[in-house]
């Protein structure tokens, strides 16, 4: 099997088993491990294992087979909703289990919409409150005050969804608790609403030539020339089958929405309760593994969903706005379906292997199923390689989709993620043939070139739509929402396979519709500045959201659009709705998307990024450019105590095949068996067997 990367060697001491450790209210913290390489300074100090405290877990390193210990965290989660508007509390919770003074770094995942606008970090009974800063800034306050020996923290952002932390001189036996709050908005879609917090940054595929700038991260991968910062977004992995659990989590949410509704959750076991502000949701198990999303919806009852919200804050003399409106529901009746072009595109690289081949391939046996005798269609498989079924799109035949269903059924994941050249196959050759032509992508999206694909898609998407339907426990988010943004399309996610029915009976029926276009807002004439300015298209369901800055709450406002060939509008008041605190940040949050959104149509890089870090600090967000900072005032660490960085190990996400990530077991490095060359545009599938053919 061609994996992905290579395998780091793990040991542990006797306490092999889940140790518990009570810290506060969170009752338990399960310690973890990871492998490093040989001569590691990031490590505690080499011991033995009988020296080892329970709850101690070791990792064996090269030099002299010695034992080293790494730092323990557990992550409490609390998350209060309000309507169609969010806000939660993550406390991340690192325990120093050596005699040395270390610093943690704990890469971790946050919801890609999130408006992150709060630190805090606890020593004891001490509570120090993050600044923001511009990001450079920021960090050269921290590393200054990890020299003094001051305590200190570090909240910076990799990706819209990925994070890291830095705690600097937790004390030998010391617990740090560092506290983070954001905000965002609730998805609206086909009559429930969701929120889905990730708990595990899964491995990402990294493409490209290695380069030597320095070591600016600590993760397994180095930098290349295609994704910068690799060494930033790649934390060691635990290997499920040495029985160890790594960070863990806790969540609770509680749910306000106005009106009645059922909560389920289709990722973890939940108890919900009523109280008189709402459903209160504990998991059933308290605490978990960090190694999937966490995923609620929740359903209004019959007669009671939301035909419109509005939420405000008035910040100064600038009133901010959150307004959601449904369209029409005379818009919803079926019209005739134009005939299709169906391009499939699967993913099976290494990352899809267990769970997430068989949720791909029982997804497109079910999108197969639905094409009509008038629709066309093709299927790419990807991994090192980009294979298609037929050299042209074929007619939808019951002859021809057995084929493909044929095909699809002996698929194996294994490889590398070479996704740009399943995405260059998908969108050339775009012909006006009168029908209507889909790109449905289903992936994992475990790339580290994010910006390189959808500056891709944004340049490509021609007459196409793309919807992508994300794959697995731990799908990359802000990829799969953003490549379908720019394509055209909408975002579809299973994570069990006993939910691929549903979730794709979902998308056939966006699909099937005609869309939702050429969506116009009305602010009658009045001193507005709203965000997204060009409205995406919609589908059957989807609500449209706007942030908008206004002086002040008054008026009537029209939104107005086509499905098909029938116009629509709607016209409201603004008045009434509900005050809620941080509308503000995410009128800013969706402003910095459009801005960085603008960058692949050529905007100023410079003035992009003097304009995102005006609004981190005028918000006090953190963003591409700025970073909060927590500083102690006084001294911790002796002048004769050396500090030691020690990464917090991460666990895989759950139904990954380790060994089909992981190549060896002493190395971190991509397998560059198949990077020589992009060789393929020159093969498709044979329709007579599973192998490739030369075209």
């Amino acid at each position: 099997m061609n994996c992905l990367f290579h395998r780091p060697q793990i040991m542990t001491n006797q306490f092999k088993d889940v140790g518990k450790w009570a810290i506060s209210s969170l009752l338990l913290l399960i310690v973890s491990t990871v492998g490093h390489s040989a001569q590691s300074p990031d490590l505690g100090r080499p011991m033995n294992a009988h020296e080892a405290k329970a709850g101690t877990l070791l990792v064996r390193t090269n030099d002299q087979d010695q034992l080293r210990p790494v730092p323990m965290l557990a992550t409490d989660v609390t998350i209060n909703v309000t309507g169609i508007v969010s806000r939660s509390v993550v406390t991340q919770h690192f325990k120093n289990p050596t005699d040395q003074w270390l610093e943690g770094i704990y890469v971790f995942p946050l919801p890609d919409t999130a408006a992150v606008d709060t630190l805090s970090m606890k020593i004891g009974e001490r509570v120090i409150i993050g600044k923001i800063k511009e990001k450079k800034q920021a960090k050269k306050i921290y590393e200054q005050a990890k020299s003094q020996g001051k305590k200190a923290s570090l909240l910076e952002q990799e990706r819209p969804n990925i994070f890291t932390t830095s705690v600097a001189n937790i004390g030998p036996g010391e617990v740090i608790a560092v506290t983070i709050e954001y905000q965002e908005t609730m998805r609206y879609d086909s009559g429930k609403f969701s929120l889905r917090f990730p708990t595990v940054v899964a491995p990402r595929y990294i493409p490209g030539t290695q380069t030597i700038t320095g070591f600016k991260g600590t993760g397994w991968a180095a930098n290349t020339d295609q994704v910068d910062d690799a060494a930033r977004i790649t934390p060691d992995y635990l290997n499920p089958k040495d029985g160890i659990v790594g960070p863990v989590i806790r969540v609770q949410a509680h749910i306000n929405a106005g009106f009645p509704v059922t909560v389920v959750s289709r990722s973890h076991d939940i108890r919900v309760r009523e109280d008189q502000t709402g459903s209160v949701i504990d998991l059933t198990n308290e605490v978990v593994s960090a190694d999937r999303d966490f995923v609620l919806e929740w359903t209004p009852q019959v007669g009671t969903a939301p035909n419109a919200a509005l939420f405000t804050d008035k910040i100064n003399s600038e009133t901010y706005a959150l307004i959601m409106v449904m369209p029409p529901d005379q818009l919803s009746e079926e019209l005739k379906p134009l005939p299709r072009e169906v391009i499939y595109i699967i993913d099976t690289s290494g990352s899809m292997d267990g769970q997430s081949i068989r949720q791909a391939r029982a997804a497109l046996e079910l999108a197969l199923g639905r094409l009509s005798r008038q629709d066309t269609f093709n299927v790419i498989e990807f991994n090192s390689y980009s294979h298609r079924l037929f050299q042209s799109s074929k007619p939808a035949t019951p002859e021809n989709i057995q084929i493909a269903i044929r095909e699809v059924t002996q698929m194996v994941a294994s490889g590398g993620t070479k996704m740009l050249s399943a995405l260059k196959q998908a969108l050339r050759n775009q012909r006006n043939s009168g029908r209507v032509r889909q790109v449905i992508f289903v992936t994992d999206g475990s790339v580290g070139n994010e910006q390189e694909l959808l500056a891709y898609i944004n340049l490509h998407i021609g007459q196409s739509r793309l919807f992508t339907v994300g794959i697995g426990s731990a799908p990359n988010g802000f990829f799969m929402r953003k490549a379908a943004e720019l394509g055209r399309g909408t975002f579809t996610y299973i994570g069990r396979t006993r939910d691929v029915k549903d979730k794709m009976n979902e998308l056939f029926s966006k699909l099937e519709t005609p869309v939702l276009s050429k969506i116009q807002v009305d602010w009658r004439s009045k001193s507005v500045e709203y965000y997204p300015k060009r409205i995406p298209d919609l589908y059957t369901g989807e609500p449209i959201v706007i942030a908008a800055k206004l002086s002040q709450l008054r008026g009537n406002v029209e939104i107005s659009g086509w499905r098909g060939d029938k116009p629509w509008a709607v016209n409201f008041k603004l008045e009434g709705g509900r005050s809620h605190s941080g509308i503000d940040r995410l009128y800013a949050r969706t402003k910095i998307e459009t801005l960085l959104s603008n960058l692949a149509e050529g905007a100023s890089a410079d003035a992009v990024r003097e304009e995102i870090i005006a609004l981190g600090l005028a918000h006090h967000l953190v963003t591409q450019h700025t970073s909060l900072v927590a500083v102690e005032k006084s001294v911790s660490r002796p002048k004769n105590e050396d500090v030691t960085t020690a990464p917090v190990p991460t666990n895989l996400p759950s139904g990954w095949v380790y060994e089909s990530v992981f190549e060896s077991e002493n190395a971190r490095t991509i397998n560059n068996q198949y990077m020589a060359a992009d060789r393929s545009d020159a093969y498709y599938w044979s329709t007579n067997s599973s192998s490739a053919m030369k075209a």
